[in-house]
């Protein structure tokens, strides 16, 4: 006969005093290694049970359906889309028995920065539905696959280049972190150096070991901490003396015999500049995505420009830039000389009669004591109400024009600190020796927009649709939205329209005609307009900046008619 589980907790209960009276323990202490811990089905397995079989109501026809309804409700604020529609749900399967209900969740990379939370949210939602029992959800990504023509990384999934139009301004560095960002967000990463000129990956990462390992006819690439590595000064000492034609052939040798194995992210660092051997390896090797590493000069912006038109050109989207040196931290403990402080402090004290109080019969070595006790005190209210000053050593930085002239969303600003030009020359990676410093965060930031852009490209929709109508004059988007031509003109915000500094408009709207008309219209990336005007001007619109002036045309429409219905002139 089946033991009640209510009747036997109510056992328990009338037991344990009986218990502590004699054998000075409760029943589940007493007999734990007999009763409890052997016995095959616990008390709680037996109450599951006998609710599985009283409370929980029938399994539904369409089961599938009411899960994968609930499971709508988890967004990939990447993609703006449910992980249904997308086709993230696998492997759906239900224990009726059990009513154990199992799922796969397959992101587009095991570097998903949200995955845990997706995690989470799926198993709660099923869970809330009346019938289900336990449920289980393993988190997956899709199998990494790219289409090249080089052989040996048929299994990369996104190879993303990291550039600069000059040299010095820290790009290996940025690479390299980059790549151990990546890896500690469980992402399977390689890094390949392509500066065959200067090679800076047997300076910056000392591998696990130097043996040269054979996979089939090709060779494995060394490893530091599970990130795999390839660059031209591993196989060769000092830098290579050849002409432009036989780098490229170098290098289409170096990554066709390396075999990479599966990876999520191949790290591109890039020789610097934009020539030939960069414009051939972008065709080459069907660049993911790239990202421009610069300084905040003036003169280091227009190289990042150069950067961008040379990645437009190959159709390469840039994703994010970083301004190396952006500034340097001075520490709280570095603004003071904490001696001349405290005795500045004293002094203070002590001129102000602030020491020279009724102390009694107290010996001059506790009036001392007191004293640095006092001293000690203020001292650390003033560091306390300290700030870390930063200083812009090379200027404030182009990250706003960035954003508003070229659509770049994700800027990220470096400082410049000798732990992480120290690390670079010893061999260790600045985040393996530092992974929870403020400049690992920001790699780790880095490295999640990389992922979130590198998932956009992937699963990207159609930029949007814009046409010049030459009859009504307007600018069609998407075939259901309007825009004059001389709206979006005056809209401009290049550093000849407005001012980068305080952001003062310097086009004045009434300088432009109404007749004014694009000559020729062409996208720049996956992110802006580039616009060819009438009057000679050339503009570029990010795609949200269009969006935003939509909205605010559609919001002053919609403010005169309620004006014309209410008649208010």
């Amino acid at each position: 006969m089946r033991t009640n589980p209510r009747q036997f907790l109510h056992s328990l209960a009338i037991l344990s005093p009986l218990c502590l009276l004699y054998f000075g323990s409760t029943p589940t202490d007493a007999f734990a290694p007999t009763l409890w811990q052997n016995s095959k089905l616990s008390t709680m397995q037996l109450y599951a049970d006998e609710t599985n079989e009283k409370d929980l109501p029938g399994i539904p026809t369409e089961w599938r359906g009411e899960v994968l309804q609930s499971l709508k409700a988890v967004i990939d604020p990447d993609l703006n889309q449910d992980i249904v529609t997308l086709g993230f749900v696998q492997n759906l399967s239900l224990d009726e028995d059990t009513r154990e209900v199992k799922f796969d969740v397959e992101l587009t990379t095991p570097a998903c920065p949200v995955k845990e939370q997706f995690q989470m949210d799926c198993q709660k939602l099923v869970e809330d539905l009346p019938w289900t029992g336990p449920v289980t959800v393993q988190m997956t990504a899709q199998p990494s696959v790219m289409e090249t023509s080089t052989f040996g990384m048929a299994q990369v999934g996104a190879v993303i280049a990291v550039s600069s139009c000059k040299g010095g301004v820290g790009k290996s560095t940025t690479a390299v972190n980059l790549a151990y960002a990546l890896q500690s967000m469980g992402a399977s990463v390689g890094i390949f150096d392509a500066d065959v000129y200067g090679p800076s990956l047997p300076t910056m990462i000392t591998p696990d070991d130097d043996i040269v390992r054979f996979v089939g006819r090709q060779v494995a690439p060394l490893q530091r901490n599970g990130v795999k590595l390839m660059s031209f000064g591993y196989v060769n000492d000092g830098s290579a003396i050849m002409r432009g034609p036989m780098v490229t052939q170098l290098l289409d040798q170096f990554l066709s015999v390396t075999h990479w194995g599966p990876l999520d992210y191949l790290i591109l660092d890039m020789p610097p500049g934009t020539g030939d051997i960069q414009l051939t390896l972008t065709q080459r090797l069907n660049i993911t995505a790239a990202v421009i590493v610069t300084t905040p000069q003036e003169l280091s912006f227009a190289d990042v420009v150069r950067g961008v038109e040379m990645f437009d050109s190959v159709n390469v989207p840039c994703v994010a830039v970083v301004e190396n040196m952006a500034y340097y931290k001075v520490e709280k403990e570095n603004q003071f000389d904490m001696d001349q402080l405290k005795e500045a402090i004293g002094e203070t004290l002590e001129a102000k009669g602030m020491l020279n109080g009724d102390e009694g019969d107290k010996t001059s070595k506790e009036k001392k004591k007191e004293k640095d006790a006092l001293v000690d005190e203020l001292v650390q209210v003033v560091m306390k109400n300290t700030k870390e000053e930063k200083i812009q050593i090379f200027g404030p930085g182009h990250k706003r024009r960035l954003s508003e002239q070229w659509g770049i969303d994700h800027t990220f600003s470096m400082p410049l600190l000798n732990q992480i030009a120290s690390n670079g020359d010893s061999g260790t990676p600045y985040i393996l020796e530092h992974p929870d410093s403020e400049q690992a965060s920001i790699y780790k930031s880095l490295a999640a927009s990389v992922v979130t852009e590198v998932a956009k490209t992937k699963y990207r929709q159609q930029r949007p649709s814009i046409v010049f109508d030459e009859d009504l004059h307007i600018l069609v988007i998407d075939e259901e939205e309007a825009m004059t031509t001389a709206n979006l003109r005056r809209a401009c915000r290049c550093a000849a329209c407005v001012e980068e500094m305080t952001g003062r408009q310097i086009l004045k709207p009434a300088d432009i005609p109404e007749s004014v008309k694009p000559l020729k219209m062409a996208p720049t990336g996956n992110y802006a307009l580039s616009v060819d005007w009438s009057d000679g001007h050339k503009s570029l619109y990010p795609y949200r900046q269009i969006r935003s002036l939509l909205d605010e045309q559609n919001e002053e429409a919609t403010v005169e008619g309620k004006k014309e219905v209410a008649g208010v002139p």
